[in-house]
């Protein structure tokens, strides 16, 4: 466990004591994350607040659905693009899986009927009458709109193709192997009462805990401080034997935005993203009655922070989760991970350094053994990463390529003649060797003209 300074402690603890007293709840938890473990947390309330207390987490349960998601179709028995008649039929609309992933699939947000968070739910044959006849509200594909509708149906996906209830799915696919013995659809041990709080008076009243059937893959779960720093280390990249890091990487890119090129929040594969102080954050926020929650981490640091409160509004929960996790690089900056030297095959190696798309500059790198990066030599430009693909050559990984493949393309005596790099020749000198560019190359050559 990580020892923070106790400057650090006192300006997360302030932190904590502010959103408490302005935001007027009963009681609030918090923790940081450091090198893969809590490395501190607190609580504040009147009368004092248990930090091991169970809360409930709302929404940050679609995180868990989506993961369970995506080892089904890291094992094949799924394809994202599957239309989701294809495993839950009688829904309307066209929206895929990976549309009701990111958001992006058209349903309605909510269940149709009584105010789903507050009354005990029904069974999935509940919710698909619920729907019958219900047209979706956008069509699919089309933008992003929140839908807690969609993560309830994903969860029947993945009840369906495992044969067992999404919460027995959910234990033994991934609670019992994290070792998050605190969190399940109802509280493991000690756990809090939620309330809502008059917004003219200082007077409380209880609220529900009404479990909630066929939508709990959308917003069930309890939850503590320590299971939840647990889970912010498997969204930070700690996915031991349970999720591959690349599908994790893949989960982390945004796939609908708020508001276009200058987005600061949008959508990954069932993550929330956010982009704060020049940071680019992880996670998810929760609200049940009488409950919110916050979870947000940095991969590129490994920092994180979780944030829950016993008050059903009031409190910008997602502002003090952003606060505990910056407040915490501000005083004490995570150290960068050791740079160690690593063995490199020497045909990889012979492939980096500087090649040209015409006449921009491009360098290319290998990261760790078998990674590649793709940089404008200038800083502005086309950039990715690449993984080996099956069969050969490397597959982008992020921005402008990624997906598509890169090639490289040898002479019958094995000398590298360019790389391809979804049809672009890229070569060691601009625009040569001739017979390799498309549509050929002046044969006067570099020249002045007149």
């Amino acid at each position: 466990m990580s020892v923070l300074l106790p400057s650090t402690e006192r300006a997360l603890l302030h932190r904590l004591a502010v959103a408490q007293a302005d935001g007027r709840a009963p009681s609030v938890v918090a923790g940081v994350v450091r090198d893969g473990s809590l490395a501190w947390s607190a609580g504040r309330g009147a009368g004092g607040a248990d930090v091991d207390a169970a809360y409930r987490i709302g929404s940050i349960t679609k995180t868990f659905t989506a993961v369970l998601i995506l080892q089904l179709r890291d094992e094949g028995a799924l394809a994202l693009t599957d239309p989701l008649e294809r495993h839950v039929p009688g829904v309307a609309g066209t929206a895929t899986l990976l549309q009701l992933l990111t958001h992006a699939g058209g349903l309605t947000s909510e269940r149709p009927g009584a105010w789903w968070e507050r009354v005990e739910g029904g069974d999935a044959a509940g919710l698909l009458s619920a729907l019958a006849g219900e047209a979706p509200r956008l069509e699919a594909g089309a933008r992003l709109h929140y839908s807690n509708v969609g993560f309830a149906l994903l969860g029947e996906v993945v009840a369906r193709r495992r044969g067992a209830p999404w919460a027995q799915v959910l234990q033994e696919r991934l609670l019992d192997p994290l070792g998050l013995r605190r969190t399940g659809p109802t509280p493991v041990g000690a756990a809090v009462e939620g309330w809502a709080v008059h917004p003219h008076a200082d007077v409380l009243l209880a609220e529900p805990s009404a479990a909630t059937g066929a939508m709990a893959p959308a917003g069930e779960l309890w939850s503590t401080v320590g299971d939840l720093a647990r889970w912010g280390s498997f969204l930070a990249g700690d996915t031991g034997d349970v999720l591959h890091p690349d599908t994790l990487e893949e989960m982390q890119q945004p796939a609908t935005v708020d508001d276009g090129s200058a987005w600061t929040t949008g959508w990954g594969l069932g993550l929330q993203l956010v982009r704060v102080d020049g940071r680019r954050l992880v996670g998810h926020g929760g609200s049940m009655p009488g409950f919110l929650a916050g979870l947000l981490v940095e991969p590129s640091s490994g920092d994180g922070a979780v944030a829950l409160a016993a008050v059903t509004s009031g409190l910008p929960i997602g502002q003090l989760t952003q606060e505990l996790l910056l407040s915490l690089a501000d005083h004490e900056p995570a150290l960068p991970r050791v740079w160690a030297p690593a063995p490199v095959p020497a045909d990889l190696l012979e492939l980096t350094g500087t090649w040209y798309w015409g006449t921009a500059a491009l360098t290319l790198s290998v990261e760790g053994v078998d990674r590649l990066r793709l940089t404008p030599a200038g800083g502005g430009g086309r950039r990715s990463r690449f993984r080996p693909a099956p069969g050969g050559g490397w597959t982008g990984q992020d921005h402008y390529y990624a997906g598509e493949r890169l090639q490289v393309v040898r002479a019958a005596d094995g000398r590298v003649t360019h790389l391809d790099l979804a049809t672009f020749v890229l070569t060691r000198q601009p625009y040569a060797p001739a017979e390799v560019i498309p549509g050929g190359v002046d044969e006067r050559g570099w020249h002045r003209p007149g």
